[in-house]
């Protein structure tokens, strides 16, 4: 008879490989879409490299697009590390934008040193109010936070498209859905002249920093493992359960407004309904694929942001469309689901009674 059996203690190199490996598969499965596609091989992962590493702006360009896949995967890291299920960083990080643009285009006027603490903490504010009310639904009344956390993604957007026809919108535009522009005094320091890549990238390796500090060394972080591990024992031991699922909540919708915030005062300059494609989201991949540590998401983020623009000079180069980076991020998740359960069980075969008779 076969039995599935958990591990005593998954080895360190079994936890830190799957992650690796599960990229390594889904790299590889991703080879027979593009041999079907008529590509050569060898070519279409060679100018994958070349999109990332061939230039200096090329490899901005990967830092550019894996700024806000950091905020949002340290917001799921962070919050499934407390098995809370935070599936709404794609509306908080349109909270965390539209605050940006309300307070940087103009609302006050202050000098730049004030001015961009100020878009980046309520910007922060936005995003960590966006999940308050999911966080107190499943404290108070045992409310599912994914379906929660979910719809109320498609809420914030349509009140998103709703501020930008209205109080946000830019009378410049020409009728088009924009906020108007955050004021220069207001933008995130670019890192690299005549690059996209800002100073947001800075913010986010310092965060993943002091979370992976936190969650080791802290007794907040002890806490938030004990009620993610076992919410019942750790209520018995006297860890207020509820509250540090509070707590933990908030700043995982901090975290993916601050997203928003790097996009918008970042990158774009202004607010549209299509600001995001799918940074939310894919932030769920990215913290699944580091195994929940915020020093993994960096890795993690970077490798995403990689597939992505890799497949974008790809698609360029030899004609193959660029959905194929989506077809290796979703391989690369359903590989690491795979191998977490490879890692957390073993599959055992035992004689039944008939057997030994």
């Amino acid at each position: 008879m076969i039995r599935i059996e958990p591990r005593t203690a998954p080895g360190r190199w079994m936890t830190l490989g799957v992650p690796v490996l599960s990229a390594v598969i889904a790299l590889a499965l991703a080879a027979i879409p593009l041999a079907l596609a008529g590509a050569d091989i060898t070519v279409a992962y060679g100018e994958m490299v070349k999109g990332v590493f061939g230039s200096v702006f090329a490899f901005s360009e990967m830092l550019t697009r894996a700024t806000p896949l950091m905020f949002t995967g340290l917001a799921a890291a962070l919050a499934f590390r407390a098995k809370l299920w935070n599936i709404g960083a794609e509306g908080q990080l349109y909270l965390g934008a539209m605050a940006a643009v309300a307070i940087g285009a103009g609302a006050v006027d202050i000098p730049g040193i004030f001015l961009v603490p100020l878009i980046v903490i309520l910007g922060a504010a936005a995003g960590a109010a966006g999940m308050a009310v999911p966080a107190l639904l499943k404290t108070r009344f045992g409310a599912d936070e994914v379906v929660t956390t979910l719809l109320l993604n498609f809420i914030i957007l349509i009140f998103v498209q709703m501020m930008l026809e209205g109080a946000l919108k830019d009378p410049m535009s020409l009728g088009w859905p924009q906020s108007a522009p955050v004021l220069d005094q207001g933008m995130l320091p670019q890192l690299m002249p005549r690059m996209r890549v800002h100073s947001g990238l800075i913010l986010a390796l310092v965060l993943a920093g002091i979370a992976q500090f936190m969650l080791a060394r802290s007794v907040w972080g002890f806490r938030l493992r004990a009620v993610g591990e076992n919410a019942a024992a750790a209520r018995h031991a006297g860890i207020g359960v509820n509250r540090s699922l509070f707590g933990v909540a908030i700043l995982s919708g901090g975290l993916a407004g601050l997203a928003g915030v790097s996009e918008v005062a970042g990158l774009k300059g202004y607010l549209t309904a299509d600001l995001s494609p799918g940074f939310g989201y894919t932030g769920i991949v990215v913290a699944m694929l580091a195994g929940l540590s915020p020093v993994g998401v960096v890795i993690s983020a970077l490798f995403i942001a990689s597939v992505f623009v890799g497949a974008d000079s790809m698609s360029r180069a030899i004609g193959v469309s660029s959905y194929l980076a989506d077809l290796v991020v979703s391989m690369s998740l359903l590989c690491v689901l795979i191998g977490g359960f490879v890692a957390r069980y073993r599959i055992t075969r035992t004689k039944t009674a008939e057997g030994v008779a």
